[in-house]
C-alpha cells in the first residue's frame, strides 16, 4: 500500500466492504435472510439454498444498491439473451391470486392495493435484491454503541400537501401524518450552528484546494444553510480561476435586469424550456470564459446531464442555478418547505408497507416507532402467510398460461441462488424497470416492448460516510458544498430529523452522516441524455468500491483539511449504493418531442404501461416520473386493472 494510501485511511478496517467484497462464496443471489427453521421460512422444493447467518440489508456496508448479485442474472437474460438456468422447479406449489415483480415502492404499493381490494388475496412479492424497498434504501451505521441512519436513495415526500387522493390515502393508511415533520425537521440546525454552503475547489482541477463561502444558488429552498459571511464580489474574488472569468462570473450572479425582453409572457417559458443553460449563458449573459462554463458544468446534478444537455428552464427553475432574474423570470410563489424526510428517507414508508402487508415482520404500528424498528427478514417469506416477500430471486420469465384470451393463469420463472424456480399466479404487476420487461415477457406487441426499452434511467451514487464527528465542517462553517471537478458533485451534512427515539446529531463532537452525490455520464460529446446515461450506467457498473473510497477520502480530505480532519481518523464508515437504473426518464426536449398533455397517448410511457392479458405493469418509469408520487400511484393503476 503506498504512503498516501496510508494517510488517507486505505488500510483501516471501517464499516465497508467486509461482508461483500472479497468473499467469493457470497455471490450471484446466494445472500439470503436467515431461515427460522423447516417450514416456516421460504425453502425451496428440492432442497434449500444457503444462508450466512445474522444478515441485516440495511447494515451492510461496501456498495449497495444494484449490489452483487442483484443484477448478474438479468444481465445474462438482457445481455446475452440467455434462457435456460436448467430444470424449473414448482417453488411453493401455491396459486397466488396476484404476483408482484419488484419490491420497491410501486410494487410494494400495487400489493397494498391489491389487498384492499381483496382482503383474503395471497399475494406474492419477487425482487432481485437482498432488501426490499428498490431506491427507497436504508443505511445504518454503529459507532459506540449508537445507531446512525442515512438514505441510500429516495430521501423525501416532496410538497405532499398537492398529493391526489391516491397518495394522501396511502399515507393515511399508513399511519403518515405529514405535519409531524414540522417538529421532526429541524429546520436551524444548520443556521444555529453557523454552517453555510459553499463550493469546494480541489487541487486537481482548480490549483489549490479551497473552499468559497458561497451558495451559487443550488442550496436554497432545499437546505436552509446560514448566510455566507462574504458578498458576492468577496466570494468570488476568493475564487481560484482568472480575472476574465471572475468578471463573467459576478456579472451572471449580480445581474438582476431581464436581458432578453423582446421575449414576454408565456413565450419566455417556452422559450427557456427549448435551449440550454449553456446556451442561455453564452447568448443572454455573454459568458464566454471556459472557467465559468467548467464551474458550473455539472451543477444541474440530478438532470444526470451537464449544463449543455439540460434546458436553461430545468437548469435555473429546478436546479437552481443563477438566471432567474437575468431571465426575467417572474417571482413566484413560496414552495413547500422540503422537510418531509424520514431520517431513512422514503425506506421508511416501505418499512411501513411491509409491516402493514406482514405484521409479524416488526413490531409497533406508528410513523415514529417504523424508524428504529428492528425488521426480521426470516418473517418476509413464511408459509403460513397470506403476503410473501422472496429476496434475492431474479425473474427472468412471465407468461400467460396457454391463450391469452382464454389464460386463467399467469406463470412466473426466477432464479435463486443460480437454481431456476417457477410459481404461478391469477394475475401479475410488473412493478420493475421498464428496461428488462421485453427480456422476461416476450410475448407482449412488439410496439409496446418498443415503448418499454424507450426508458433509459438517470445512473446514480449516493454515497454515505459516517463520521466520528463534524467538528471540522464547524470550524470552516460549511454544511453543504458543491465540488465542481470533483469525484462526487456535492457534499452535505445529514438532514436534521430526530423522530421516534432516533436523534440528529447534536452537536460537532458528535457522529454525523454525510451525503454525497454522483451522477455520471459524458458530457459536451454530442450524446443525447439517453446515450449519456447508458454509458454512466457501465461507469458505474465498472468501477470498484475501492476506488470509490479513495475518491471519497481525497475529496473529504481535500475539502476538511483545514478544519483538521484526518480521513484516516475520522471516517468510521462508508456505504455506496449504487444505482445504475436510478432516475426513472423524463422528456428532454433538447432530444426527445413534448406534448401538451404529460400522459399525452403518444408518449412511450404510455403505450409501454398498457395492461395485457392478467399481467399490469407498474413503476415509476410507468409516469416517466421519478417521484414518490408517482410510483404510488402506477401501483395503484396497475392493481385495479386486474380482476
Amino acid at each position: 500500500m503506498s504512503p498516501s494510501d496510508r494517510e488517507l485511511g486505505m488500510h483501516r478496517r471501517i464499516s465497508r466492504r467486509d461482508l461483500l467484497h472479497g468473499v467469493g462464496a457470497l455471490t450471484a443471489g446466494a445472500i439470503l435472510p436467515p431461515a427460522l427453521g423447516a417450514g416456516q421460512a421460504f425453502t425451496p422444493r428440492g432442497g434449500s439454498v444457503p444462508s450466512p447467518a445474522d444478515i441485516y440489508p440495511p447494515a451492510l456496508g461496501g456498495l449497495r444498491g444494484n449490489h452483487v448479485g442483484s443484477f448478474e442474472v438479468a444481465h445474462q437474460l438482457g445481455r446475452q439473451g440467455r434462457r435456460d438456468w436448467g430444470a424449473v422447479q414448482d417453488s411453493d406449489g401455491v396459486l397466488y391470486d396476484l404476483v408482484v415483480v419488484g419490491a420497491g415502492i410501486s410494487g410494494l404499493a400495487a400489493a397494498h392495493f391489491y389487498r384492499k381490494r381483496y382482503p383474503q388475496a395471497q399475494v406474492l412479492i419477487v425482487d432481485n435484491h437482498d432488501d426490499f424497498g428498490g431506491h427507497a434504501k436504508r443505511n445504518e451505521f454503529q459507532l459506540g454503541g449508537r445507531t446512525l441512519v442515512g438514505y441510500g436513495g429516495a430521501q423525501t415526500l416532496e410538497e405532499p400537501s398537492g398529493y391526489s387522493a391516491v397518495v394522501k390515502g396511502l399515507l393515511k393508511d399508513l399511519g403518515v401524518d405529514t405535519k409531524k415533520f414540522n417538529k421532526a425537521y429541524d429546520r436551524d440546525f444548520l443556521r444555529r450552528h453557523g454552517l453555510g454552503a459553499g463550493v469546494h475547489f480541489n487541487r486537481e482541477k482548480w490549483g489549490s484546494d479551497r473552499v468559497v463561502p458561497i451558495d451559487l444558488g443550488v442550496f436554497e429552498g432545499y437546505l436552509p444553510v446560514a448566510p455566507s459571511p462574504l458578498s458576492i464580489q468577496q466570494a468570488v474574488q476568493k475564487m481560484p480561476i482568472s480575472k476574465a472569468a471572475k468578471r463573467e462570473l459576478k456579472r451572471l450572479l449580480l445581474t438582476d435586469e431581464d436581458q432578453m425582453p423582446e421575449i414576454s409572457g408565456a413565450k419566455k417559458w417556452r422559450y427557456l424550456y427549448s435551449i440550454s443553460y449553456r446556451d442561455f449563458l453564452s447568448k443572454h449573459l455573454g459568458i464566454r470564459e471556459p472557467e465559468v462554463f467548467a464551474l458550473l458544468q455539472d451543477l444541474a446534478a440530478d438532470s444526470g446531464v451537464g449544463i449543455e444537455s439540460a434546458t436553461a428552464l430545468s437548469a435555473i427553475g429546478y436546479n437552481g442555478l443563477p438566471g432567474w432574474d437575468a431571465a426575467g423570470l417572474p417571482g413566484g410563489e413560496e414552495d413547500e418547505p422540503y422537510i418531509h424526510h424520514f431520517p431513512d428517507g422514503n425506506a421508511s414508508i416501505a418499512r411501513l408497507l411491509v409491516r402493514r402487508l406482514i405484521p409479524t415482520v416488526a413490531g409497533g404500528n406508528t410513523m415514529e416507532d417504523v424508524v428504529l424498528a428492528k425488521f426480521d427478514y426470516a418473517k418476509l417469506d413464511l408459509e403460513t402467510s397470506s403476503v410473501r416477500l422472496r429476496l434475492n430471486s431474479t425473474v427472468t420469465r412471465v407468461a400467460h398460461e396457454g391463450d391469452l384470451r382464454s389464460a386463467a393463469k399467469v406463470h412466473v420463472s426466477y432464479v435463486r441462488g443460480g437454481r431456476a424456480f417457477r410459481v404461478q399466479a391469477r394475475n401479475c404487476v410488473l412493478a420493475c424497470n421498464n428496461s428488462i420487461i421485453p427480456h422476461l415477457c416476450p410475448e407482449l406487441p412488439k410496439a409496446q416492448r418498443e415503448a418499454l426499452a424507450f426508458q433509459v434511467k438517470i445512473p446514480i451514487l449516493y454515497t454515505n460516510v459516517a463520521l466520528r464527528n463534524w467538528q471540522a465542517w464547524k470550524r470552516l462553517g460549511i454544511g453543504a458544498v458543491v465540488a465542481p471537478g470533483s469525484y462526487h458533485i456535492n457534499a452535505a451534512l445529514d438532514f436534521p430529523v430526530s423522530l421516534g427515539g432516533y436523534a440528529f446529531s447534536g452537536g460537532p463532537d458528535e457522529p454525523a452522516v454525510v451525503h454525497m452525490e454522483r451522477f455520471p455520464h459524458r458530457s459536451n460529446e454530442g450524446l443525447t441524455a439517453r446515450e449519456q446515461y447508458r454509458l454512466g450506467r457501465q461507469e458505474l457498473l465498472s468501477t470498484s468500491f475501492e476506488t470509490i473510497e479513495r475518491h471519497v477520502r481525497v475529496q473529504l480530505s481535500s475539502m476538511l483539511q483545514e478544519g483538521g480532519f484526518d480521513p484516516a481518523r475520522d471516517i468510521q464508515g462508508i456505504t455506496v449504493n449504487r444505482w445504475a437504473h436510478g432516475y426513472a426518464y423524463w422528456y428532454n426536449p433538447l432530444f426527445d418531442t413534448v406534448y401538451e398533455d404529460d400522459d399525452d397517448p403518444r408518449y412511450p410511457h404510455m403505450k409501454a404501461r398498457k395492461p395485457y392479458g392478467r399481467i399490469a405493469i407498474a413503476n415509476a418509469d410507468a409516469a416517466a416520473n421519478a417521484m414518490f408520487e408517482a410510483a404510488v400511484e402506477q401501483g395503484h393503476r396497475a392493481a385495479t386493472e386486474l380482476d
